[in-house]
């Protein structure tokens, strides 16, 4: 499954989240808890009511159960339409009970905030509001309209009016509290569950690719030895059938095809070795791979690198780890994406750490969530006063997740922010312009040698952008 399709699950409506038997069993609790709270109060409070009535209504859902149980199996995962069919009868069904047993005057009213509170877990936000709406509408009429429970002595057992109108209150507050909460909480824990799922799909992904060229590179060194044979043999066989012309003919097609092969290898062989020997190579040619696929997209991308003042001039050798240039490649399409014309990559480093800048000459990252950057689905408000038009995009945050997830598991700190001035230059005082992308490494952390191994470079001198 793709990153994309991730995008397109998350807008998809909630369903299939909850299967029949947990609602079957949490029903099951319910009826055996109302026969119970039924059975003492008749017989140990010697409260009246109308028993046969309640009986039937008790009943009403256990015959439910006994239905679904016969009629689907238990493991049948409910559509959304039957989950709030399901969770709309035990609201009724106890809306019901309460009428019968005092409304407001049974302690037992809570119990009408548990079918929303579910609802808002497992539910589309319009399934949940309608029920929302259903169990405020039972808790107002059954205050207002119920069956009194008499006690022993002949009297109505009623709260007094003020503390109804408190019970009542406390209930609809109840019901919209707990549904926003529950379903907040809810969606933000599946948005995270799928994002960081997305990564691993990313990592998985980026290490397969890796993995790959180590493949490639054994197939052409495996297969080196057996073609030169086919070409040593195809010489000879040359030799041999220079009187026969038909015959030569198709030895020289077989050394040809040999070659061929050869080159073929070598060509593949050649991308395979850089992946399954650099397993650690220069700084620049790590950050200048992962910016690869969007050097050419339309926007000047300039590479800039030197050490801070006082760190050795010998570039940094790092690990390359799949995270690492994964989570680059994402924060360059992100400013190769969003900057007007150029975007330039900064990297450093000192004697305890190695920091790369990613920074663009776009509109910036927009300050309604520029808090929440690195979030998974942050959904960017359209305010015209931030300046801030993504064409093509609607704001996930997914792809910034995902590099912010994978380079901070490598290591690093990320910090984003954006430029107050207009006009770019390196880190030698100047002004840049749009956002700014800072990640930095402990170089402990991310350099294979500590000291560095590379060629030396010349004292604060860029190298030159790639054509």
């Amino acid at each position: 499954m793709s990153i994309s399709e991730f995008q397109m699950f998350q807008d998809q409506e909630r369903s299939n989240w909850v299967r029949l038997r947990t609602l079957v069993t949490l029903r099951w609790f319910a009826a055996l808890g109302q026969a119970v709270a039924a059975i003492v109060a008749a017989n140990l409070y010697k409260l009246e009511f109308q028993y046969g009535m309640v009986g039937l209504v008790i009943a009403s859902a256990v015959l439910a159960n006994l239905l679904s149980r016969y009629s689907s199996p238990e493991n049948k995962r409910l559509s959304e339409r039957e989950a709030t069919l399901w969770l709309f009868f035990d609201l009724t069904q106890l809306g019901l009970l309460l009428y019968l047993t005092g409304g407001l005057n049974n302690p037992f009213a809570l119990l009408l905030l548990a079918p929303v509170t579910i609802a808002a877990t497992v539910l589309h936000l319009r399934s949940t509001v309608f029920l929302g709406v259903v169990a405020i509408f039972l808790i107002t009429l059954i205050s207002n309209y119920h069956m009194p429970l008499v006690m022993p002595d002949g009297n109505p057992l009623a709260l007094p009016m003020l503390f109804q109108f408190g019970f009542w209150l406390a209930l609809v507050i109840g019901v919209v509290f707990l549904a926003i909460y529950a379903r907040q909480v809810t969606t933000e824990m599946h948005a995270m569950g799928e994002a960081l799922l997305a990564t691993q799909l990313a990592l998985a992904r980026e290490q397969k690719l890796t993995d790959l060229g180590g493949v490639v590179a054994a197939a052409a060194h495996e297969l080196g030895t057996p073609l030169a044979t086919i070409k040593l043999v195809s010489t000879e066989l040359m030799e041999e059938l220079e009187n026969h012309p038909e015959l030569l003919e198709d030895a020289i097609l077989i050394r040809t095809q040999a070659d061929r092969c050869r080159d073929i290898l070598h060509s593949m062989g050649r991308v395979g070795k850089d992946d399954l020997h650099l397993r650690q190579a220069p700084l620049e040619t790590v950050v200048r791979e992962a910016a690869e696929p969007h050097l050419s997209r339309g926007k000047m991308v300039t590479f800039e690198i030197a050490p801070e003042q006082g760190a050795s001039q010998t570039q940094p050798v790092i690990n390359r780890r799949p995270e690492i240039i994964h989570g680059l490649r994402n924060l360059i399409q992100n400013a190769v994406d969003f900057s007007q014309s150029e975007v330039w990559i900064e990297m450093t480093w000192s004697d305890s750490a190695i920091s790369i800048r990613i920074s663009d000459d776009g509109s910036g990252f927009p300050q309604s969530v520029i808090g929440r950057i690195g979030d998974p689905y942050v959904r960017r408000r359209r305010l015209a006063e931030d300046g801030y038009r993504r064409p093509g995009y609607e704001g996930m945050g997914l792809g910034l997740f995902i590099a912010k997830t994978l380079l901070e598991r490598a290591g690093a700190q990320l910090t984003f922010a954006n430029s107050r001035r207009h006009g770019h230059a390196s880190w030698t005082g100047q002004a840049t312009g749009g956002a700014i992308v800072d990640v930095v490494w402990p170089r402990e952390k991310l350099a294979s040698d500590p000291k560095g191994n590379a060629p030396a470079l010349g004292r604060n001198v860029p190298i030159r952008p790639w054509p």
